[in-house]
């Protein structure tokens, strides 16, 4: 078992290594399991994970299935390596908390709520604020 969350990552590779005649090397390098981020050029797209399959498999998938639901919507991929089913699920988690993505799911962590009195000094200045911009 390894010391790290993360044993390793692909980050901003291009879509097109699947395309190439080197995907064998790229299968080797993707060859565990562990958490995804399709982008749009430099945006965050979507974030998945595998549970027991190669990150390969999965981003081929993507890559290749014309009729995939995220298809036509990114171009390059980061991948993480994660051994522990349970560190996969987290590292999902606030991959997707922390990023505006077209992920339908919400992840599983405790929200805190912003306290009262900060949410309603942040409304008085933002109401000031427009109100001076007039």
């Amino acid at each position: 078992m390894s010391k790290h969350v993360i044993e390793s990552a692909a980050q901003m590779w291009l879509r097109l290594v699947f395309d190439f005649e080197g995907k064998a090397a790229v299968k080797e390098c993707l060859n565990q399991p562990g958490v995804y981020v399709l982008f749009r050029d430099d945006e965050p797209y979507y974030v998945g994970q595998t549970k027991r399959a190669p990150l390969f498999k999965r981003l081929k998938n993507h890559a290749t299935n014309t009729r995939g639901r995220y298809y036509h919507f990114w171009n390059y991929f980061s991948a993480f390596i994660i051994s522990d089913a349970k560190h996969r699920d987290e590292v999902e988690g606030i991959l997707i908390a922390s990023m505006p993505i077209a992920n339908g799911a919400t992840p599983k962590i405790k929200r805190i709520p912003l306290p009262r009195i900060v949410a309603k000094k942040m409304r008085s200045i933002r109401i000031s604020g427009a109100a001076q911009d007039e």
